[in-house]
């Protein structure tokens, strides 16, 4: 044990945040297990990516058997997992689009009518999400001919250059200028309220013409995306209300702006539908998707239309990776849907997001320092308060929570973020049992009794 932190020490580089004080062993289902023998009830889903739980048998099958069969191949190369799983994934989107049109949300700022959306069916397989984020991206400034990003000012898109330009909540400091052509506009959090109508509500309209206003002041005239969380993260699992996304969009389409949705932790079932656009009937013009593609392993997919990529075709569109259309990952991703699809895991998280919601607002009542619960699914956020106002920061008490839930055998994720250091974001598995979910509360509940006793 002594060696093993020793050696941490001495040649492991720190990367963000404090490493976790345990050395885990092996995992499987909802927990992990460490060395010396504790079982620990994995209420992240690994780094939020582990949906259908650790070790998942028939995602173990599936490595075994690919791995014998083809794994890795010259990047101009394809192969029928690649092509099966672009398939499956324009199925899948289709069928949440015409979800959307047989339903589309209501109210003034609602979903967009039958044939608004082409259909999102020309997809591009890579590994992880700031890849993802980084060719749609690279795409959208293509396709437009403009190279200005908008993104969240809390957002998180990952670490590669595009991405952590659009990237505004953590890393940017001493790294020197990010490419020209990145806009931050606010988030919009009703817990925390900047634009508030008379009765003290959030007036996310006022807000989000604000920030384009601010943005139109500052543009060169070339403008490209708006890339965005359906949900942010991250950023405190911050849920934009109803009608949002669809005002956003209106915004992209008077600018000649592509919409891109993040849904690395949102698409795939974990919020309770398909994917986390749907309950807004805001088709986007890109979608990126990443950690729930792979339940864990890195895989990841941008897809849009056939026109932009036609377009994009045309330019001399260039993304040539390594690990681009890999069949191995392409065969687990495969294995994910069928999963998915056979046992309606999109109903099992909503039916276990409802139960978790439930038990989380019941903290709420018991204990005065929990200010809110927000999130969909089994994408839930639940913030702490320190002292007498209700909305300041909760960083301390945060961390010692998080210690207290790992102590009695729970793992919480605490946003790492100065400021935001008493925002969980909670995501237990699709694949958790009624117990499990009731066993994370009541750890929770006795983590925060003796964080406040």
């Amino acid at each position: 044990m002594t060696d093993f932190w020793s050696d941490v020490d001495r040649h492991v580089v720190r990367y963000g945040g404090a490493f976790t004080p345990e050395i885990i062993a092996r995992a499987e289902g909802s927990h992990v297990y460490t060395e010396d023998g504790r079982r620990i009830l994995d209420f992240t889903s690994g780094q939020m990516s582990a949906i259908l739980g650790h070790a998942h048998p028939e995602i173990v099958a599936t490595v075994r058997r690919q791995v014998g069969e083809l794994d890795h191949l010259f990047s101009g190369m394809l192969s029928r997992p690649v092509v099966d799983l672009s398939r499956r994934l324009a199925e899948s989107l289709a069928a949440a689009q015409d979800a959307i049109e047989e339903d589309p949300a209501g109210g003034p700022d609602g979903g967009q009518a039958p044939g608004e959306q082409a259909r999102l069916d020309k997809v591009l397989l890579l590994t992880t999400g700031a890849e993802s984020n980084e060719a749609a991206v690279r795409m959208a400034k293509l396709v437009t001919g403009g190279h200005e990003i908008v993104s969240f000012a809390r957002s998180w898109h990952g670490m590669t250059q595009a991405a952590a330009g659009a990237t505004y909540s953590a890393g940017r400091r001493g790294y020197g200028p990010p490419a020209p052509g990145n806009f931050a506009i606010p988030v919009p959090n009703p817990y925390r309220p900047d634009f508030t109508t008379p009765d003290g509500a959030l007036d996310w309209r006022r807000q989000l013409d604000y920030a384009f206003e601010l943005f139109d002041a500052q543009s060169v005239g070339a403008p490209a995306a708006c890339l965005v969380e359906p949900i942010l993260s991250s950023g405190g699992v911050i849920e934009p209300p109803p009608g949002y996304l669809a005002a956003l969009r209106r915004k992209c389409r008077e600018r000649g702006m592509l919409l891109i949705l993040d849904e690395a932790q949102t698409g795939l079932c974990r919020t309770g539908t398909w994917y986390a656009f749907q309950r807004d009937g805001v088709v986007p013009d890109i979608i990126t998707l990443s950690k729930t593609l792979g339940a864990g392993l890195p895989l990841a997919a941008v897809v849009t239309t056939a026109a932009i990529e036609q377009r994009a075709h045309e330019r001399g569109f260039l993304f040539y990776t390594t690990h681009v259309s890999d069949p191995l990952p392409a065969a687990v991703g495969n294995t994910v849907l069928d999963i998915l699809e056979r046992d309606a895991l999109d109903q099992r998280a909503a039916k276990l997001g409802d139960q978790l919601r439930r038990g989380l607002l019941e903290l709420k009542d018991r204990h005065a320092v929990v200010g809110d619960v927000r999130g969909r699914g089994l994408l839930q956020g639940l913030e702490l308060t320190d002292g007498d106002d209700a909305r300041a920061g909760a960083d301390r008490l945060g961390a010692e929570v998080t210690r207290r839930c790992l102590a009695l055998g729970l793992h919480m994720n605490v946003v790492q973020l100065p400021g935001m250091g008493g925002t969980f974001r909670i995501a237990p598995p699709l694949t958790s049992s009624d117990e499990e979910i009731e066993r994370g509360l009541a750890i929770l509940d006795e983590a925060l009794t003796g964080a406040t006793a």
